[in-house]
């Protein structure tokens, strides 16, 4: 019987984007449904009752919610090119690192981003510190997960891609050469990946959707 795979989402969303990264790294085939934001679809609100949002992945009429969990669900179902390692407390260390990105790292990227006064202030100190914490964990290897990419590395891409965005509509300069080398080289590395590049929203496409909201959120 063939497997029928849904994916709920929204083509500038960097959450839905990691789905598909996971996904295209299972060469897992599915059909995407791209939600209209301002207008959530019927099927969308029934599938996700409790947040409402994208990402939802649908499998076999069953549906999943939440981008990490998704992740972790298509890595159990698909259990070939793992994502997570297979040892309980690497995996407990991956875990770790994609839910400090979630929980520490977004929330400052955006406020550093769209944040007023004192708050995009104390905000873009986080983030300066979030990005050291990140460039020491890195350290001399290719990607988080080693020599190819895993959990850590799709979680991420809100820095590898999402904040190279926000950084130059904003004007901010914080995720430099200069200042974070080896976050830099995972970036070309990243974005160079086949699992990737392929599938990339294109920048200019990004910088003109996220522009407007970044400029109201300013004013």
């Amino acid at each position: 019987m063939a497997e029928e795979v849904k994916l709920f989402g929204f083509w500038a969303s960097p959450f839905h984007r990691r789905v598909e990264i996971a996904l295209k790294m299972k060469g897992v085939k599915y059909e995407y449904i791209e939600e209209d934001l301002t207008n959530k679809s019927p099927l969308l609100l029934k599938y996700n009752p409790v947040h409402k949002k994208i990402p939802v992945l649908v499998h076999n009429g069953n549906p999943i919610a939440e981008s990490l969990v998704i992740i972790e669900y298509i890595d159990e179902t698909w259990k070939h090119n793992p994502i997570l390692p297979q040892h309980p407390y690497d995996r407990a260390l991956t875990r770790f690192w994609a839910k400090f990105i979630d929980d520490k790292a977004v929330p400052a990227l955006r406020k550093s981003t769209w944040g007023k006064g004192k708050e995009r202030e104390v905000a873009i100190g986080e983030v300066c510190e979030h990005l050291k914490t990140l460039e020491n964990e890195l350290g001399d290897k290719k990607f988080f997960g080693g020599e190819d990419i895993g959990l850590v590395d799709i979680v991420a891409n809100v820095v590898g891609i999402w904040f190279g965005v926000f950084q130059e509509i904003s004007g901010l300069e914080l995720l430099t050469e200069e200042k974070f080398p080896k976050l830099c080289k995972w970036i070309h590395e990243y974005v160079n990946h086949t699992a990737i590049k392929e599938d990339l929203p294109p920048r200019d496409k990004l910088i003109d959707f996220f522009s407007p909201l970044v400029g109201a959120a300013s004013k």
